[in-house]
C-alpha cells in the first residue's frame, strides 16, 4: 500500500463482526477482501491450494481470515482476528470475533473500539439467542451503528418474505435494547451478492451493498465527549541544559479541545492553573494552537503545581467528571478464577491505578434472555453483570455512555498481574 499523505489522511472505520457458528463471518470478510482486491497474489494462491486440498470446488474465502492453525483445523474461529484493508474511499480495521458463548470475553475485547458492528443472521434460521446476545453486547459497548447482514439468501431462494420476517423480528428485539441506527442488508457471502457488488437476484432490495454502506456511513459520532479530558501519563522534567525549567505533562487528549490560555483544573486535587503551551512531537518539537482527541501532546502550565501520573486535567469552566470511590459498573469477567464479593483487585482506569474491593454483585445479566439474575454470589468467565466496587483512592470518571475512555476500567489480579475483567461505568 503506498505510504502517501492522501492514504494517511483517509478516514478510518473500525468494525466488528459477530454471528452464530457457521453464519459465515469468515466467508463474509474473505469476500470483502477478495472482491475489493485487498489481498496479495501469494495469499490467494495459498488459499486456492488449501481449498483444493480440502476438496472444495470453489475458493474457500473463509481461509483468508481463519488465521490460527487451531482454528483452521477445527473449522471455527476461536479468537479475535484483526484484518486491515482499504478502498479508495476509506481505511478499515475488522475485528472478526468468535460466535460461541464461551468466547463472550473475546467479542467484548474485539468490539470495544468499534464504530460499527456487523451482526450476521443465517436466513434459514432467523433471529436466534446468539443474535440477541451479540446485539446486547454491541449495545452495552455503545457501538453507534449496527448492520444486520442477513446471509445465505441463496439458500432461501432470495425470498423477500424471509428477509421481511427477519427484519421485523430483529426490530422487535432491538426495541427492548434501545438499539437505534440499524441497517438491514440481504447478502450471500459465498456468492458475493450485495457484499461488494450489487446483486441482480434480489431486485426487491434497493439499498446499498455492504461495502458501499461501510464506505459512506458517518463515523463522526462521539466515543468521547465534548468536554476536555486529559489523563496525565508522564511528567517531563528538565530535558536538557537548554530547557532547565521545562516541566510538561504528557498524555493523550481523551475528550474535547484545549488551547493555550484555557483555565484548567487538576483532579482529584482541585488545583487550578492556565495552559501556557501545547507541545507536539513529530520529527522535532512543535507548538500547537490547539489539541483535540485523540492527539498525544505535552501540556505546559503557568503555575508550578503538584501533578503526577494518573491525575486528570480538565477545563475549569466545563462540566466536571465525577470523583468518587464507590463506583457502579457493568463488568465482563475474563478469568477462570471467579469474581466474588470482597475480592480485592487493582483497578486501572485511564493512566491511574488503585487497589479496590468488590462491594457487591448487584445482578448478573442472562445475555441470551436479557433477564437480570439476582442473588448471584460469583461471576464466572464470560459472565456480564452489574457490580459495585470501592477504591482505595478516588477515580476521576465519566459515564461510559458519555466517554468510552474515562468511563472504562479494567480489573487486574494483584497476584498474577493478569487482566481479569473489563468494566463500563454506569
Amino acid at each position: 500500500m503506498p505510504n502517501t499523505r492522501g492514504y494517511l489522511d483517509m478516514e478510518l472505520l473500525r468494525f466488528s463482526t459477530a454471528g452464530s457458528v457457521d453464519d459465515g463471518k469468515s466467508t463474509l470478510i474473505g469476500r470483502l477482501l477478495y472482491d475489493s482486491k485487498s489481498i496479495f497474489e501469494d495469499q490467494l494462491q495459498a488459499v486456492e491450494e488449501a481449498s483444493k486440498s480440502r476438496g472444495n470446488e470453489d475458493v474457500n474465502l473463509a481461509l483468508l481470515t481463519d488465521g490460527l492453525r487451531a482454528e483452521r483445523e477445527q473449522g471455527i474461529t476461536i479468537d479475535v482476528a484483526y484484518r486491515y484493508f482499504a478502498t479508495p474511499k476509506r481505511k478499515f480495521i475488522i475485528a472478526d470475533t468468535p460466535g460461541h458463548i464461551q468466547y463472550t470475553r473475546n467479542m467484548v475485547t474485539g468490539a470495544s473500539t468499534a464504530d460499527l458492528s456487523i451482526i450476521l443472521v443465517d436466513a434459514r434460521h432467523g433471529v436466534l439467542e446468539q443474535t440477541t446476545r451479540h446485539s446486547y453486547i454491541s449495545s452495552l459497548l455503545g457501538i453507534p451503528h449496527i448492520v444486520v447482514a442477513i446471509n445465505k439468501m441463496d439458500l432461501v431462494d432470495y425470498s423477500e418474505d424471509v428477509y421481511n420476517k427477519i427484519e421485523a423480528d430483529y426490530r422487535k428485539m432491538a426495541e427492548t435494547l434501545h438499539i437505534k441506527n440499524v441497517v438491514f442488508i440481504p447478502i450471500s457471502a459465498k456468492d458475493g451478492d450485495n457484499v461488494v457488488n450489487k446483486s441482480d437476484k434480489m431486485p426487491w432490495y434497493t439499498g446499498k451493498t455492504l461495502l458501499d454502506y461501510l464506505e459512506t456511513v458517518h463515523v463522526g459520532h462521539k466515543t468521547v465527549s465534548d468536554f476536555f479530558r486529559y489523563p496525565v501519563q508522564y511528567v517531563i522534567r528538565p530535558i536538557s541544559d537548554k530547557f532547565p525549567d521545562y516541566r510538561g505533562y504528557a498524555g493523550r487528549v481523551s475528550g474535547g479541545v484545549i488551547k493555550p490560555g484555557d483555565k484548567v483544573r487538576v483532579l482529584p486535587s482541585g488545583k487550578e492553573s492556565t495552559v501556557k503551551e501545547i507541545n507536539y512531537y513529530d520529527h522535532g518539537m512543535q507548538k500547537l494552537d490547539e489539541a483535540t482527541a485523540p492527539l498525544s501532546v505535552t501540556l505546559l502550565l503557568n503555575d508550578d503545581i503538584d501533578i503526577s501520573r494518573g491525575d486528570t486535567i480538565v477545563k475549569s469552566d466545563e462540566k466536571q467528571p465525577q470523583v468518587e470511590q464507590d463506583i457502579t459498573l457493568n463488568v465482563c469477567w475474563f478469568n477462570e478464577r471467579p469474581l466474588r464479593a470482597r475480592n480485592k483487585y487493582i483497578i486501572r482506569q485511564t493512566t491511574f491505578e488503585t487497589p479496590g474491593i468488590v462491594r457487591s454483585i448487584n445482578y448478573r445479566r442472562n445475555i441470551n434472555t436479557l433477564e437480570k439474575e439476582e442473588g448471584v454470589d460469583a461471576l464466572n468467565m464470560n459472565d456480564i453483570a452489574e457490580v459495585t466496587v470501592h477504591t482505595a483512592n478516588p477515580l476521576v470518571f465519566d459515564k461510559y455512555t458519555e466517554n468510552r475512555v474515562t468511563g472504562s476500567l479494567i480489573f487486574i489480579d494483584p497476584d498474577t498481574n493478569e487482566t481479569v475483567g473489563a468494566g463500563m461505568i454506569k
